[in-house]
């Protein structure tokens, strides 16, 4: 009996789904429910003081297909706010492209602790694949952290840029050459919105990664430039099954977003906020090995911090 009582508590604890998370001394946010993705409205919702509206987070749910998701919103032309990109765990500025995108492996909440952000995403994939911190990853793409290249690009996939004036881009990685005009850039795997529409990658995949479901991490950006969008999509446990590319797109369009990237999925899923008090959670319900809660140790990720 003092077994069940101990752990009872503990399961609650880890099977707590996105949209139970507190935001301060506020009321628990329930997601949203939509029918499907087009039918998506979202509710913006501010977390960090600090940031008040220029910093906002949404979750929402959908019942065709069954689906959870979380995103945050970013207001890039909010002065008090700036992009922070890093390669992994270690010192963001050593290495090199020279380095061929050796990093060291970190969570993405160990990276918003670490880095004093209010918010952060893994983003471009890496190798090799483990939920131990402090582990030796490759970058598989670019990875440009305030003008330095930290990873060198990978030409067959897309990046998320922003250039010296922090206006942001989706290109393809063989496009770019240097760092120079470029602040920050992560990459990705491919484009997957493209001026409002599924773009020619997602309509013409024709089958494999992009039709299956998974957990799925993107990011887009709204036809102004003005906002920077991170999304994540909950996949393998029962309340969301996955979602494909094309839902994701559509998730970006509906959330805002006229240009969308895809970043790497799967048990590499994960978005972290900082809430008042400095707690530090995720947002979604990440899935490392099947383990419900469990997070990955990934390499480049992309966060928001306070200048």
């Amino acid at each position: 009996m003092t077994y069940q009582k101990t752990i009872l508590p503990l399961l609650v604890i880890i099977l707590v789904s996105c949209g139970t998370l507190r935001t301060g001394e506020q009321a628990p946010a329930k997601p949203l429910v939509a029918q499907s993705p087009q039918d998506i409205v979202p509710q913006w919702r501010t977390f960090a003081p600090e940031a008040n509206e220029a910093l906002e987070y949404y979750t929402g749910k959908i019942i065709k297909p069954r689906l959870e998701f979380c995103a945050v919103r970013v207001d890039l032309g909010a002065p008090q706010l700036k992009i922070f990109v890093a390669q992994g765990g270690s010192n963001k500025n050593s290495g090199g492209a020279n380095s061929g995108g050796q990093a060291i492996s970190t969570k993405v909440s160990s990276f918003v602790r670490d880095n004093n952000l209010l918010a952060g995403i893994n983003a471009l994939p890496f190798e090799p694949v483990s939920g131990t911190e402090g582990e030796y990853r490759k970058n598989v793409g670019i990875v440009i952290s305030d003008g330095y290249v930290l990873s060198p690009p990978h030409p067959d996939y897309d990046a998320l840029i922003f250039y010296d004036d922090a206006a942001p881009a989706i290109v393809s990685q063989s496009q770019i050459v240097s760092a120079v005009h470029i602040a920050n850039a992560v990459g990705g795997f491919f484009q997957i919105l493209a001026d409002g529409e599924l773009s020619a990658h997602t309509l013409n995949s024709g089958g494999g990664f992009a039709i299956k479901r998974h957990p799925r991490s993107a990011a887009g950006i709204s036809a102004d430039g003005k906002y920077l969008y991170l999304c994540v999509v909950d996949g393998r446990h029962p309340a969301s099954i996955g979602s494909t590319e094309a839902e994701t797109a559509v998730i970006l369009r509906q959330l805002g977003a006229w240009n969308g990237i895809n970043f790497d999925g799967g048990g590499s899923s994960c978005l972290v906020l900082r809430y008042p008090h400095n707690r530090v959670s995720p947002l979604n319900r990440p899935v490392h090995k099947n383990i419900p809660g469990a997070e990955r140790a990934v390499a480049g990720c992309i966060g928001v911090a306070l200048r």
